[in-house]
C-alpha cells in the first residue's frame, strides 16, 4: 500500500462534515485536489477531521469519474477542544480580513465574530471566503477543529445581546488602560473575546459604552499604533500564553 501523500509543507489533511469511521466522500472540489493536483491513487492515504471526531487515517479506496471514495481505517489523534476564545473584530479590507481569518484559526480561537462599528468602512463581509480561510489554516495547522463564523453584527446589537459571562478583553488604543499581560494574570479564568476596532479604532461613545460594561478589562497593546489586524493577532498571541492552551 502507498505512503501518505504529502507536500513539501508535511501531509495532506483535509477537513470534512461526514461521520468519520466508515467511508467518506469527499467534496467536488477535494477531489479535484487529491486526484489532479497531488495526483492521488487507490492505497493512498490522507488525513481527515471533521471538528468531533479527532483525525482519521483514511485510504483513497475508489476513483470514478466524478470524484472518489476516502475508507478511515484509524483514529491518529482524540478530539481536541480549544479554549473558550472569541475574536470580535471589525471587518477591514479584503486582504487583511482574510489574513485575519487565517491567522486567528492557527491561534485557535473558537467563534469569529465581525462587528460593525461607527468607522467601519467594509460594506459587505463574504462569510464564505471568511470560512474558507479559515478550513484552509485549520488543515495546514493540525487543528482538529474549525472556528464557527458568524454573521456580521452591529456594535449596539452585539453588546445588547453579550453573555454576561464572558469577558471582554477590550483592545483600547486611545485611553489609559494596564498592559495586556498584567491584565489577564489579575482576571479571572472563564469564557473570553478579545475586542478589536477598524482603522480609525472605536469612537468615543462606543468606548465608553465598552468601558461602562462590568465584564469589560480595557487593556495596553503597548506605546506604538498597531493596525487592526496586528492589533487582534497580538492580544490573541498573549491571551493564549497566559489564559490558554499556550501554558500546557
Amino acid at each position: 500500500m502507498s505512503d501518505d501523500l504529502s507536500y513539501p509543507g508535511g501531509k495532506v489533511r483535509l477537513y470534512v462534515e461526514a461521520a468519520l469511521g466508515g467511508r467518506v466522500e469527499p467534496s467536488e472540489a477535494q477531489a479535484h485536489y487529491l486526484l489532479h493536483v497531488m495526483r492521488a491513487k487507490v492505497g493512498d492515504r490522507v488525513s481527515l477531521f471533521n471538528g468531533s471526531d479527532g483525525e482519521w487515517l483514511a485510504r483513497v479506496a475508489e476513483i470514478g469519474k466524478r470524484g472518489c471514495v476516502l475508507a478511515c481505517e484509524r483514529q491518529t489523534a482524540p478530539q481536541r477542544e480549544v479554549p473558550d476564545l472569541w475574536l470580535v473584530f471589525a471587518p477591514i479590507k479584503k486582504t487583511p480580513t482574510d489574513y485575519l481569518a487565517q491567522k486567528a484559526t492557527e491561534l485557535g480561537v473558537a467563534v469569529l465574530q465581525p462587528m460593525i462599528t461607527r468607522r467601519t468602512v467594509v460594506a459587505r463581509v463574504n462569510s464564505e471566503r471568511m470560512r474558507a480561510n479559515a478550513i484552509e489554516a485549520a488543515e495546514q495547522s493540525d487543528r482538529l477543529s474549525v472556528p464557527e463564523v458568524r454573521a456580521p453584527l452591529a456594535f449596539d446589537k452585539l453588546l445588547a445581546g453579550w453573555p454576561a459571562e464572558r469577558r471582554i478583553l477590550f483592545c483600547d488604543e486611545a485611553g489609559e488602560a494596564p498592559p495586556i499581560a498584567a491584565a489577564l494574570r489579575e482576571a479571572p479564568d472563564g469564557p473570553a473575546a478579545v475586542f478589536t476596532g477598524p482603522e480609525g479604532g472605536f469612537d468615543p461613545a462606543e468606548r465608553a459604552a465598552l468601558r461602562a460594561l462590568p465584564c469589560v478589562t480595557p487593556v495596553s497593546l503597548g506605546e506604538h499604533i498597531l493596525r487592526a489586524d496586528t492589533a487582534a493577532l497580538a492580544a490573541l498571541a498573549i491571551w493564549q500564553a497566559i489564559k490558554g492552551d499556550w501554558q500546557a
